[in-house]
Formats: C-alpha cells, structure tokens, sequence
C-alpha cells in the first residue's frame, strides 16, 4: 500500500470503478480484471460478488492484511464502447506508471465527464443505419426514406423519454408503436411496407445486453449473465408489444 493513500479512499474509488464499468455495460469477467488490476497497482488484493443491481468488494493490504468492504449500487449509464476502451486503458495505465490515487481519480473523471458525439449526429447515423439494414434486407429506395424518417422519429422520441426517466419497457413499447406507425405509410405506396415496418424498429433491438449476457453465462458468471438476458428479452418483449399494436392498426384497418 502506497504511503499518503488509504484504504478506504482506493476502496472507495474502486468500487466507483468497478460500479461505473458495469452500469455502462461491460461484461462481467472484464470489470473484475480491471478492477483486480488497479488493487495490484497498490498491493491489494481484490475480491468481488457482481450482482445485477450491486457490487459487494473486499479489500485487503497485502503487507499488513488490513482489510474493508464496500457495498456500491451499480447506476445505469448509456453504453459508451469509448469510455469501456479509455477506462480498461485506465487501469493499465495505474500498473506500467504506479499513478498516485489523485492522479487516478483525475483521469477517470476527465473520462467519465469527456463530452459524449452529440445527440443530433447519433439520430442521424441510426437513422442511416436502418436504412441501410432495409436495403440489406430487399427494401426499396422509397421504403428506405420512409424507414430513415420513421427511424429519427422514434429515436428522438425514445431520447425525450429517456431524459424524462420514464421507465424503460414503456420507453420501447411506445418508441416500437411510433416508429413502426411511421413506417406503416409505405403501405400508401406500391412498395415493400413490410420489409420498412420489420426494420424501422432495429435500432431498439438491445444487442449489447444479450451478448454481455451470453458472454457471463460461458465465463461462469451465470446470475448476472442470465439477469442481463432477462432484461433483453423483456426489451425485446417490448418491442413486439409496440409493433403488435401498430399491425393491429393497419392490418386489421383500424385506421
């Protein structure tokens, strides 16, 4: 344990780590790598129990065998594949240069409070995006504006709700209604409405969950792997649920 740094304070910031990590959506076997890998930078050892909601850390001095735990709830954040990569980098960084905790801590809240692409560039990729996977599909270049606009609508609808902290089943049951009630305007023209109805709703479909999830469950993290899968297929549930209502509209000529 390095002089001027105490136990509690790296345990502290750790555990801050760690719940960060998680929240932001790395897959279990990844955030306990890291995380033991900061502890060996100032000659702890590390334990955790990952949880879906909390992480519970041990933390004990190698020389002296001191030891504390740390409970931390694990808060959600937007998935940042940038922010996973700089704080995985991070912990490397506090081995190959022995960082002091304070040189620590600063570099991991210029991380974590870097400013993030603008909203206003994501809704246009996503909505490329899903144009894209309409044309992949068969769609046709009527059909791929329509899924393009239909896509921005929803999406903007879901970042709104989101802000909002609406619950989250609710933000994809209504943002699957939406986008696919956009989408269903293909019908007015002679194109492939289908295909622009089954792709303007991709952008919801939450593939980083299902794959951390089935990662988990091969690494041996089974509770956490199969409570990620659960929220997927509840999202994915959701998901249907907003399609279902728009089908029922315009397949039975409700509208």
């Amino acid at each position: 344990m390095r002089t001027g740094d105490s136990l509690l304070s790296v345990g502290k910031f750790i555990a801050e780590y760690s719940a960060h990590l998680m929240g932001a959506g790395v897959h279990t076997s990844r955030v306990i790598r890291n995380t033991k890998r900061i502890g060996e930078a100032f000659g702890l050892d590390v334990k955790l129990s990952v949880f879906h909601r909390n992480i519970i850390l041990t933390i004990i001095d190698k020389e002296t065998n001191e030891a504390c735990n740390e409970v931390i709830d694990i808060p959600a954040h937007p998935i940042s594949f940038e922010h996973n990569s700089e704080l995985s980098a991070l912990s490397w960084e506090a081995v190959d240069n022995h960082l002091s905790l304070e040189e620590l801590k600063d570099r991991y809240k210029k991380i974590i409070s870097a400013p993030r692409i603008h909203s206003l560039f994501v809704l246009l990729l996503v909505g490329f995006a899903n144009a894209s996977f309409c044309k992949l599909f068969g769609g046709d270049l009527i059909s791929m504006g329509i899924v393009f606009s239909a896509t921005i609508t929803g999406f903007y609808l879901k970042q709104q709700m989101q802000m909002k902290k609406i619950n989250h089943y609710i933000v994809f049951i209504v943002s699957a209604f939406v986008a696919s009630l956009c989408a269903s305007t293909t019908l007015i023209f002679d194109t492939t409405s289908e295909i622009a109805m089954a792709t303007s709703v991709l952008y919801l479909v939450p593939g980083v969950p299902l794959i951390n999830g089935v990662i988990d469950v091969v690494e041996g993290y089974v509770l956490t792997g199969f409570a990620r899968l659960t929220e997927a297929s509840l999202l994915i549930i959701s998901i249907a649920i907003g399609l279902s209502f728009t089908l029922l509209m315009v397949k039975n000529s409700l509208i």
